[in-house]
């Protein structure tokens, strides 16, 4: 077994809490995952041929598998992906965002809607895309099953970063996250995770 080399500084082992996870990176790892994958960002996407391959070893969803005609490869588009019009759509909805003063960042200053691309989101951005707007951004656009997916993923984040918490919810949201990752898994390629 592989040990961490944490424990050879002399401090480490009276720490009560050896490892801490960051909320905020894990909501900007999800956002850019599903954002990525929503939107067919092209290089960016964890919906690539190789996940295409992982479907059809791991997952039963023929919907995603690869189509061979002859010679040619196709990756037929997934439920999850927006068409192009949609896309612009959301671009044009991010670049006209506005928000209260230390809220968020200037996001349309990050949108380009010519090429359709967003860039440059900080960890905070992302916080705020996950827990408020990833819903209302898709509302409209995607099936209502993949919508009420990222909506519940979208509650969890919020409902875990709120500053009170009491042990029924907990235990509730502990409950509920299995559900909404099974969601997930049967709309999202193994890669996603």
């Amino acid at each position: 077994m592989k040990r961490s080399i944490f424990w050879e500084l002399p401090y480490w082992k009276t720490n009560l809490l050896h490892h801490n996870l960051d909320v905020m990176h894990i909501e900007k790892n999800m956002f850019e995952n599903i954002f990525n994958i929503v939107m067919d960002v092209k290089g960016k996407t964890k919906d690539n041929i190789k996940a295409r391959l992982d479907v059809v070893l791991f997952c039963n969803c023929k919907n995603m598998e690869l189509v061979c005609d002859g010679s040619r490869v196709a990756k037929p588009r997934a439920s999850s992906v927006l068409e192009k019009n949609a896309q612009l759509l959301v671009y044009k909805w991010f670049k006209s965002l506005r928000f209260p003063d230390g809220y968020a960042s200037n996001i349309s200053r990050l949108v380009n809607t010519e090429e359709c691309i967003l860039y440059g989101m900080k960890s905070h951005d992302c916080h705020v895309f996950m827990q408020t707007l990833i819903p209302l951004a898709f509302r409209n656009l995607l099936p209502k099953e993949i919508w009420d997916a990222l909506t519940e993923i979208s509650y969890f984040f919020r409902d875990i970063c709120s500053s009170k918490l009491n042990v029924d919810h907990i235990e509730r949201l502990e409950k509920n996250i299995v559900e909404t990752i099974y969601k997930l898994e049967m709309i999202f390629p193994p890669s996603f995770f």
